[in-house]
């Protein structure tokens, strides 16, 4: 897609499977070929709109060719497998199958795989719930994992799936109903020394009510049955009190920490084996204290210190806007914004009450990859050109004191995500605009090397923080003045 977007003359491209939903975006930009009226699922389209017909032919052709390089091509004698059976029959020590096709015929693709025995990554998002219930309800009876649907993130035996992270082997296995929830708190058990034993991603939904927290339980059950695990690290948005209880109680002796963020701990019994954090970076500093190691000062930054960056704002400047590629990091900035500087408006808020469209000079924090901003783009984890519009939307509001940016590293995200944001942040920043503050996520071993990108940031005078929680802290206290909510304890 970025492809045909950088070529000359282009005004706007996708690439997209022939879904229902797809063709009928596709109607929406006005795509009228009648060739869409006999595309099916497994059909694979490219369209464009350029200035002229020949600009438009040659973006489609540098399409062609980048989906065409990317994917192996057939020969008469090297045909590639099509279905389980046939993969499995070519590759019989296989064990997990990764399921990426549209929601509506995910539950069938994943069905197959777990009645061959696989355990099933269901990358797919819009599956519909009594699907995801009834796929669990089986894998469970089965001894099998279905992680997902809307399983971003998994690491197993040392193999990343998704938006993985290249972190060190270590001794805490992680459970996470969030796909950036999970990249957080590997990364840091990686940067501070620890490192991982698994990562199993189980889907948003997996602690609600409905679900009962059925692959939640199998994941804990399995690293508390693994030799190579000696804490557990639980991530998730609030879950179901009564759901989460389970999930807690099934880790027997072995420590657990939940890090169940907005989570009402009132009424909620705890076990001398568990520890509940508020955060995502609590949540790691307690799995260190369980292990006798120390977590490090975290209250540092990188680039300009507050009272610079404070003195750099022009008058009456007094608001936060959070745009962030992870949903799990906005909700964690939700709750810690919410709890300094009252209503924070988003598209996934917290509080109904604080939904979009948010009034004029109000805090907010949004989450683009959620669909209404993806749809006929890329994510903005694949591709932060799709955040910049947004970026500049709010920075052109005189009422914005600091804006958070999440720049998310590892597999499956973008080769250079800080090179694309750093011109653009220095430009926000000068004559007295918004600050930037950016947190980094992901290690030294990922393609994109987590120091350079933090370097590049800082380079433009962004303020560059330890971790997602204190990104938030941070430009609260632009915002307020109050420098030292910087120094809050967590």
């Amino acid at each position: 897609m970025r492809a045909m977007r950088e070529a000359d003359g282009v005004q706007w491209a996708t690439a997209v499977a022939a879904t229902p939903a797809n063709l009928a975006a596709l109607r929406d930009e006005g795509i009228t070929d009648e060739r869409l009226s006999t595309a099916t699922a497994n059909d694979f389209c490219l369209a464009v709109r350029a200035d002229e017909s020949n600009a438009a032919d040659h973006a489609l052709e540098l399409g062609q060719e980048a989906v065409f390089t990317a994917t192996p091509k057939e020969t008469a004698t090297t045909r590639h497998p099509r279905t389980v059976r046939a993969t499995l029959a070519a590759e019989p020590e296989t064990n997990v199958a990764v399921v990426s096709v549209p929601g509506d015929y995910a539950a069938l693709a994943a069905y197959q795989a777990l009645s061959a025995g696989l355990h099933v990554l269901l990358f797919s998002d819009n599956v519909p719930l009594r699907d995801e219930l009834a796929l669990k309800t089986y894998a469970r009876s089965r001894g099998l994992l279905v992680m997902g649907p809307g399983a971003g993130t998994a690491m197993l035996a040392g193999t990343g799936l998704g938006f993985a992270n290249a972190v060190s082997h270590g001794r805490v296995g992680v459970v996470a109903a969030a796909g950036t929830g999970a990249q957080e708190a590997m990364t840091l058990l990686d940067r501070w020394g620890v490192g991982v034993s698994q990562v199993i991603g189980v889907g948003g939904r997996d602690l609600s009510s409905d679900i009962d927290g059925r692959m939640a339980r199998s994941g804990v059950e399995y690293l508390r049955d693994d030799p190579d695990t000696d804490a557990i690290l639980l991530v998730s948005k609030p879950p179901a009190k009564n759901v989460a209880q389970q999930v807690i109680e099934s880790a027997g002796t072995t420590p657990l920490v939940a890090a169940l963020i907005g989570l009402d701990e009132s009424g909620f019994a705890v076990p001398d084996t568990v520890t509940l954090a508020r955060t995502l970076e609590s949540g790691v500093a307690a799995t260190l204290r369980v292990l006798g190691h120390s977590p490090p000062d975290t209250t540092r930054l990188g680039g300009p210190a507050l009272l610079d960056a404070r003195n750099r704002l022009a008058p009456g400047r007094r608001t936060v806007r959070g745009l962030f590629s992870g949903g799990t990091l906005c909700y964690e900035s939700l709750v810690i914004l919410g709890a300094i500087l009252g209503s924070v408006y988003s598209n996934t808020p917290i509080n109904r009450a604080w939904c979009l469209p948010a009034p004029a000079a109000s805090h907010q924090c949004l989450d683009l990859g959620e669909e209404e901003y993806t749809k006929g783009r890329p994510h903005p984890m694949i591709d932060p050109e799709a955040r910049i519009d947004v970026l500049r939307e709010h920075a052109a509001d005189d009422s914005v004191a600091a804006i958070i940016l999440d720049v998310v590293l590892g597999y499956g995200s973008n080769p250079d995500p800080a090179g694309a944001l750093a011109p653009v942040c220095a430009e926000i920043m000068a004559n007295g605009g918004p600050q930037i503050v950016a947190y980094v996520l992901g290690t030294d071993s990922d393609p994109q090397r987590w120091s350079a990108q933090r370097d590049t940031l800082m380079s433009v005078g962004a303020i560059v923080t330890e971790t997602a929680a204190r990104a938030s802290f941070a430009a609260a206290a632009l915002a307020t003045g109050d420098l030292s909510l910087m120094e809050t304890p967590l």
